[in-house]
């Protein structure tokens, strides 16, 4: 189950696996860390239904995510479900996390020192500066990752100095025969209703406690946290208790920067011919991705 942030995933995820006999196998990066609910709009005990979820709160805010490992985990549980009966249900908008799960991935180029530097030239310089280098050395990369996501800026500059070959050629195109073999539905939203849901979905946050929940976060390490501490709204809002923001510029950056987002992951979704594309809000979405799960591999 993929597509967009605020697309209504999780909630259809756990319809399905309630028709199916499944479980839910959570592909949100953002998600797999512990006390990051408000922002990352994880789904709370109640609204799960009694429907197991896995590879949630795995993380320490101050732990860095790996997509390598998350692969080992999904995969290893995906297979366990199988192996009770369950249908596995991935779900999430991590596009190179779904990835990971179904196709032959592998993650080679990752050395530790030229990280370390790289994170540090990051943290001098600042993302745009970085990723003006990675025009330089990978303009094809550099396309597709914005200006703004440092963290993504860096892998692929580790990549590129460590193999000497472009970050996204390490990726293979969509696979017909994918390690795991998947129905993949993605729900999909106009870009004006997108916009709409994702403000609604951000002053929904500010009401339900995100910059108490950021607070209580940074407590437990969440500034050290390389991955977690550049969260949608997460970060925005350690820039408003930096001062650099006040709280109607925190949440309206936080918008600004989910719309970038959800435009992207939009896009990675709509490269990949497997994807069998709903209407978010059709009225009978549930009795069409259920027809999808039954047909024939």
């Amino acid at each position: 189950m993929v597509g967009p942030t605020a697309a209504g995933k999780s909630d259809l995820a756990v319809e399905l696996a309630l028709a199916v006999g499944g479980e839910v196998i959570n592909a949100d990066s953002m998600q797999l860390y512990r006390g990051m609910d408000i922002g990352t709009a994880k789904l709370g005990l109640d609204e799960r239904r009694g429907v197991p979820h896995h590879l949630l709160d795995v993380l320490d805010v101050s732990e860095r995510a790996s997509v390598a490992a998350y692969q080992r985990a999904a995969r290893a549980q995906a297979r366990e479900c199988q192996a009770r009966g369950a249908v596995p249900v991935l779900v999430g908008g991590s596009g190179l996390y779904v990835r990971a799960v179904l196709d032959r991935l592998d993650f080679p180029g990752t050395d530790p020192v030229v990280r370390q530097r790289l994170e540090a030239e990051l943290a001098e310089l600042g993302p745009q500066a970085m990723h003006e280098r990675l025009v330089a050395v990978d303009r094809t990369s550099a396309e597709r990752i914005l200006a703004t996501n440092g963290r993504r800026i860096v892998r692929a500059l580790e990549v590129v100095e460590v193999t000497g070959t472009p970050f996204i050629a390490r990726l293979p195109v969509h696979e017909t025969e994918p390690v795991l073999s998947a129905k993949i539905i993605g729900l999909a939203v106009e870009p004006g209703a997108r916009r709409e849901r994702i403000a609604s979905r951000v002053d929904r946050m500010w009401a339900d406690g995100l910059v108490d929940e950021v607070r209580r976060l940074e407590r437990r390490g969440l500034r050290s946290g390389v991955t977690a501490s550049r969260a949608l709204g997460y970060r925005q809002v350690l820039e408003l208790f930096d001062g650099l923001r006040d709280d109607a510029d925190a949440r309206a950056a936080t918008v600004r920067a989910t719309q970038q987002f959800a435009r992207r992951q939009a896009s990675w979704f709509r490269a990949d011919p497997r994807v069998r594309w709903l209407a978010y809000d059709a009225p009978d979405l549930r009795e069409q991705a259920l027809t999808i799960i039954g047909e024939p591999s």
